[in-house]
């Protein structure tokens, strides 16, 4: 106490306010963050064109591309719907098609596997959305590991699968549709990102590169594309039940994907969870939260918060591996 009596006021002063704007400034990103997630809606999604207008969807057939699929069509989209198996797209056209018979909505499909990267398949695509009023793309294709496995025991067919469709794939379909988007000055690029692109995650590393990736690309296009009124927004997520999570069953941080989808329409604009990144959102509350906590107690690039991920990785992986060796010997 007598060293600090000998502090002089003006110094006191003066580290009492740093310490007041820090302090600030938290409270203040606290305060956007709960306007952001519960209060304030997003863009009207007309923005991107009128009824009718296209909304392009690749990994349409399953999970939360379905799932964007069916709620775009509510709002009056029509269809472009993009994924590897031709029946399971089939199977969602006649769906939707039934469901808003009368609507006007067109549907267009493809069955397109993005692991190949394949010439013909670009060019096909190509043909299929020229001279087409497309307003929205959601690059929702992806793929993660089989099972969480260190880097230098990763399958090489699933190291490059997972780099092609969700890096080289994700690419090539934009720059297929953004020209066009350019051109008629509106459209949104949805990218799906991940919470595992912000957090390093060991046992997932080249999953977890490529969604970093996404990250850093998506926001430069962001500022690219600006001047030209096309919007970009990353969407980031944690978990949700879909079957690359393999997880079924739902909680305040694990969102199906009909929620989730809804949380990222309802808030195109809005940042969420992701304070202070450009071009970017975490719309969904619970991941929003958990992503505004990390971010400001430990750090999401923190040595704790990655070796607490590498531990949580390792035991799924054990886990994993276990019930793979009692199903080798039922068989």
């Amino acid at each position: 106490m007598e060293i600090l009596s000998q502090i002089p006021n003006s110094v006191c002063g003066f580290f009492a306010i740093i310490g007041l704007l820090f302090l600030g400034r938290k409270v203040v990103s606290y305060v956007r963050l709960l306007l952001s997630l519960f209060f304030l809606s997003g863009n009207n999604l007309r923005k991107y064109g009128p009824k009718g207008t296209y909304a392009m969807v690749t990994g349409a057939s399953d999970g939360l591309g379905k799932e964007y699929a069916i709620q775009l069509a509510q709002k009056g989209f029509s269809l472009i719907l993009v994924s590897r198996t031709a029946s399971k797209l089939e199977t969602l056209s006649t769906e939707i098609s039934q469901k808003y018979v009368g609507s006007g909505i067109q549907i267009k499909t493809m069955a397109m596997d993005f692991s190949e990267n394949r010439e013909e398949d670009y060019a096909s695509l190509e043909a299929l959305i020229e001279d087409l009023d497309i307003g929205i793309l959601v690059n929702n294709v992806g793929q993660s590991h089989s099972i969480p496995v260190p880097f230098i025991l990763t399958p090489q067919k699933e190291m490059m699968d997972i780099i092609g469709i969700n890096v080289t794939a994700t690419l090539r379909v934009t720059k297929l549709v953004a020209p066009g988007m350019a051109r008629r000055k509106r459209g949104l690029i949805l990218t799906m990102g991940s919470l595992g692109g912000l957090l390093p995650t060991p046992l997932l590393a080249t999953y977890s590169g490529s969604k970093a990736f996404l990250q850093q690309w998506s926001t430069a296009l962001g500022g690219e594309l600006k001047s030209s009124n096309v919007d970009v927004q990353l969407v980031i997520s944690y978990l949700v039940t879909t079957a690359m999570s393999k997880i079924r069953k739902t909680s305040l941080l694990i969102p199906n994907p009909r929620n989730f989808v809804r949380s990222v329409l309802s808030k195109i604009g809005r940042s969420g969870g992701a304070q202070n990144m450009a071009y970017t959102s975490t719309p969904f509350w619970g991941h929003g939260l958990m992503q505004w906590w990390l971010e400001n107690t430990f750090g999401l690039g923190a040595a704790y918060v990655v070796e607490k991920n590498r531990q949580m990785h390792e035991s799924i992986r054990k886990r994993a591996l276990k019930k793979a060796e009692r199903d080798s010997k039922r068989n």
